[in-house]
């Protein structure tokens, strides 16, 4: 069945090019790992809640950061975390780890594999897979430039005969970038940056070495493995080059890889962009991804609690419900990124989108724009702390109220049906980093701080925004673990209760939880008809109850 299913995929990506040799040095490489399989990691539950967070986010001088991370989470943040999302933790070059130089060392200065072992001792591990690009300085692309086989078929020479005049861009950079190589100036395709090249899996033997760091991962402890621009990784002549056929057959390939090494594994993709191009990575629900990064969302909970009216938020989350039983939607707010605007595309109106830019400057943040093909360029993300994003100035002026509503914001996001993911600096509590960005000149840099452990500690019990929001976010994640009703596979219904409340429907193993929230600074009313509960609190909340602003309930 195995061998089946990946002779049908390579197929599907090679086409005529396509040798049985292919689907057996897949099948040998899978033999080579069998003796290796680890045991087998449980699926997503009501439990699972991801920490997004760089392998040095946290540290101290007595030890290495991963092992600092380690302590942190021992000490202080216990088991309302159960998966741990460790952004890329390899040699690098550029864009904070974006630029692998090497897929299978762990970065010296974060520590080494031992590290990784001991924290997966714990806490189920994500891995970042830089699929697309690597760096300019890593030993493939200097062997392209050397000239040596196999690697002259790993990377993409400019080509007159190619027409690149529709391919789709984040960035505003060339697409190629010359270089210096053994026999004079070369070329490669670069998506992303002068220093990240992409490469060629049009090449058979890129695809198997990729296919075996993939099975080296999980054979490490990786129980998820986040695909990152994986929407990229596929080139033909007059398309966008994005979400090509043959990227969706690479991405079931690694499916079907991954269950075969490990059922409980889980495959995310890692697509900023419009939502119905987002979804399609789910393929039937059964034979793609596992999980869908909810780009959507951030964009969304950021209008709803600025402009004080659910409506769109409500009108998107109906078509948002249950994919299968074996795929689930991964959601979050912040990131290592901006607020990416591209998937509010179809959503928010223009008026809309330009209100949440022009917000974003007033409250210190950066604008990043992309080239289209037309020449003209559009707002690609917004770079702000999430915590900073949602302010309104005029009316959020005291903290209390300021963390009230950014708790709200991560309420919505506990209750939206999937599992829910936290950036490091939304648990901490943490504000937009100036230091970071002027030093760097790098917009993402206002929300990648670096933490002192011992200073943060001290903050943490201390600190009233850092103390309010970290303690309270433990204790929200510790409530929605003990509830069935929060089953990733369950179901999710939309309540309407006008402009004022986002209210959702949570129901699985005959288990319903209400939750609602008030979007407005101002008290309202709790809706007729709602109520229960509330197993926040322990209080129960009838039909005159009032919600102060920004208030939320998880009813039973």
């Amino acid at each position: 069945m195995l061998k089946t299913k990946i002779e049908f995929y390579l197929k599907s990506i090679y086409g005529e090019t396509y040798s049985e040799s292919q689907t057996e040095q897949i099948m040998a490489l899978l033999n080579r790992y069998e003796k290796t399989k680890p045991a087998v990691s449980s699926r997503p539950d009501a439990k699972t809640a991801y920490l997004i967070t760089y392998g040095d986010s946290i540290s101290e001088a007595a030890a290495t950061p991963l092992a600092t991370l380690n302590k942190f989470l021992q000490e202080q943040v216990g088991q309302a975390i159960t998966d741990v999302h460790l952004l890329p933790m390899f040699p690098y070059t550029s864009d904070d780890g974006f630029s692998v130089t090497d897929y299978r060392a762990i970065d010296p200065k974060l520590g080494s594999w031992d590290d990784i072992s001991t924290l997966s001792a714990d806490y189920r591990l994500m891995f970042d897979f830089v699929a697309n690009h690597v760096s300019k300085s890593s030993v493939w692309f200097q062997k392209y430039l050397a000239g040596e086989q196999p690697y002259t078929e790993y990377f993409i020479k400019c080509d007159p005969n190619f027409d690149a005049s529709v391919v789709v861009r984040p960035r505003t950079s060339p697409l190629f970038h010359e270089y210096n190589g053994n026999n004079g100036k070369t070329t490669a395709w670069t998506t992303f940056s002068e220093d990240q090249v992409d490469v060629n899996f049009g090449s058979f033997p890129l695809l198997l070495e990729m296919c075996d760091i993939l099975l080296d991962y999980l054979h490490r402890g990786g129980t998820s493995i986040r695909l990152d621009a994986i929407g990229f990784i596929w080139k033909q002549s007059a398309t966008t080059c994005l979400h090509l056929p043959q990227a969706h057959a690479i991405v079931k390939l690694w499916r079907a890889i991954t269950e075969h090494f490990n059922r409980g594994a889980q495959l995310i993709t890692e697509t900023n962009v419009p939502h119905p191009e987002n979804i399609s990575y789910y393929g039937d629900g059964n034979d793609e991804a596992h999980m869908v990064y909810q780009f959507a969302l951030p964009p969304l909970v950021l209008h709803t609690l600025s402009t004080h009216a659910a409506t769109k938020l409500s009108s998107w989350a109906q078509t948002i419900s249950r994919v299968s039983d074996s795929a689930t939607w991964f959601n979050f707010l912040a990131s290592h990124d901006g607020i990416g605007m591209r998937p509010s595309e179809g959503i928010l109106t223009d008026a809309e989108r330009q209100y949440l830019v022009d917000k974003v400057v007033e409250n210190g943040g950066k604008i990043s724009f992309k080239n289209n093909p037309d020449g003209s360029q559009t707002v690609y993300e917004l770079n702000i702390n999430y915590f900073d994003a949602l302010i309104n100035k005029a009316e959020d002026r005291d903290m209390e109220q300021q963390c009230r509503k950014f708790l709200a914001a991560q309420f919505i996001l506990l209750s939206m049906i999937g599992v829910p993911a936290i950036y490091i600096h939304s648990l901490l509590g943490s504000r937009n980093d100036y230091e970071g960005l002027t030093q760097s000149g790098i917009n993402r840099r206002i929300n990648r701080e670096k933490l002192e452990y011992s200073k943060l500690v001290g903050q943490i019990a201390v600190d009233y925004t850092r103390k309010t929001i970290f303690e309270t976010l433990k204790q929200l994640l510790t409530k929605r673990s003990e509830q069935p009703a929060f089953s990733p596979y369950g179901t999710q219904i939309v309540i309407d209760c006008g402009a004022d409340f986002f209210v959702l429907k949570r129901v699985s193993e005959n288990e319903t939880v209400i939750c609602i929230v008030n979007v407005c600074a101002e008290s309202r009313k709790i809706p007729a008809g709602i109520r229960g509960y509330d197993i926040i609190s322990d209080n129960y909340c009838g039909q005159n109850f009032v919600l102060a602003g920004y208030q939320y309930l998880w009813l039973k």
